[in-house]
């Protein structure tokens, strides 16, 4: 048994002892057990912290890259998609910033990179950051996204059993409830009641958004929410592996699927972490997604013949350390062998900053 399935374990029996039953009060929510990886030492002489991002507590109204393009959405608007990236640029350094200087702490213990990231944090903290209202669907799409990677990075540093927390208890605090607030909102914006062929790949990266924030903040509420989520993705897959919502999208219909499925990979793991067997809904769902998202990156045509001859725009699946990265997720909770295995092994290490950073050190690694 590992040390770090050891400690897991431990704390869940701990918690249990002190708390009383469980039917009076649930066990604390938990990570997967790779985020309670200590953090490594070594010579670090370089790191400067580079400046934080101007905090944005404005109203989140950015136009849609697909501007113009129909219901399919599929046409990059050039004009709009420029427009976006300006807008939402201190969103877009504040996520990926987070993530870098997050795994440059846990690669090296350097005291000053964790003073960095903390106060990154919370200067958008102080600022009300990302609780603004949002006036368009592209608003409210980049407020969870943002959640997704501020949330994911924070649990390393929250349950790293080096606890590099400790020293912080107030910055700490302070960034928890932030993520709270913001994920409240969240929550609030991606309504469940929606018609069904309007739930697609946003709800889902809105529910692992609402996963990793409940368990930074334990609230089981949140973590429901995004196993409900999880659960109407379930009963969307068809019988093949196909999302219809997605297929919706014709020239990216491939995209669109590996963009949906990497957020689902890491719900999925979230519920095995606290004993809740999301993958197996849907007689599956969650491996048939997976294994038609490879088999078309594979072979781009299956894809064009189920989304209506429509030729695939394969610049979307381009990054594959990055845009695979939810191999890693998906191998730990499902079991991986064979040629997805072996998939995986080739891109190793993989780090997408939306599912908090490096996944490799979390899910392969420990």
């Amino acid at each position: 048994m590992t040390t770090e399935r050891t400690l897991f374990l431990t704390m869940a029996i701990g918690c249990t002892l002190a708390c009383g039953s469980a039917r009076a009060q649930p066990a604390a929510l938990v990570p997967p057990p790779g985020y309670y990886q200590p953090v490594h030492i070594k010579k670090d002489k370089d790191f400067s912290c580079p400046a934080t991002p101007a905090p944005y507590s404005g109203t989140l109204d950015f136009p849609s890259k697909y501007e113009g393009s129909g219901k399919s959405r599929d046409t990059l608007n050039v004009q709009a998609n420029a427009q976006y990236k300006a807008r939402s640029e201190p969103i877009s350094q504040l996520e990926k910033g987070v993530a870098k200087l997050t795994d440059h702490y846990m690669r090296t213990g350097n005291p000053a990179a964790l003073q960095c990231v903390l106060g990154w944090y919370t200067a958008w903290a102080n600022a009300n950051g990302l609780l603004g209202p949002s006036a368009t669907y592209s608003g409210k799409a980049m407020r969870k996204w943002a959640l997704a990677s501020l949330s994911g990075s924070f649990l390393h540093l929250q349950f790293s059993r080096s606890q590099p927390l400790a020293a912080y208890p107030r910055q700490t605090q302070q960034i928890k409830s932030w993520l709270d607030r913001i994920g409240d909102k969240v929550q609030t914006e991606w309504d469940l009641g929606s018609p069904l062929e309007k739930i697609n790949n946003h709800f889902y990266w809105a529910a692992w958004a609402l996963m990793a924030t409940s368990v930074v903040e334990n609230r089981r509420d949140e973590f429901d929410w995004a196993a409900r989520v999880y659960g109407i993705f379930a009963g969307q897959v068809d019988r093949d592996g196909y999302l219809p919502n997605e297929l919706k999208r014709q020239t990216r219909a491939l995209g669109y699927h590996n963009f949906a499925i990497a957020p689902l990979t890491m719900i999925a793991a979230f519920g095995k972490a606290n004993g809740v067997d999301l993958a197996g809904k849907g007689d599956g769902a969650l491996a048939r997604l997976a294994k038609v998202t490879l088999a078309g990156i594979a072979n781009p045509q299956i894809f064009a013949q189920r989304s209506g001859g429509f030729p695939q725009i394969l610049t979307d699946v381009a990054k594959q350390k990055t845009e695979l990265a939810w191999l890693e997720p998906y191998c730990w909770t499902v079991g991986c062998e064979g040629a997805i295995a072996a998939k995986a092994e080739s891109l190793r290490p993989m780090k997408n900053t939306r599912l908090g950073g490096n996944v490799t050190a979390v899910f392969h690694d420990s």
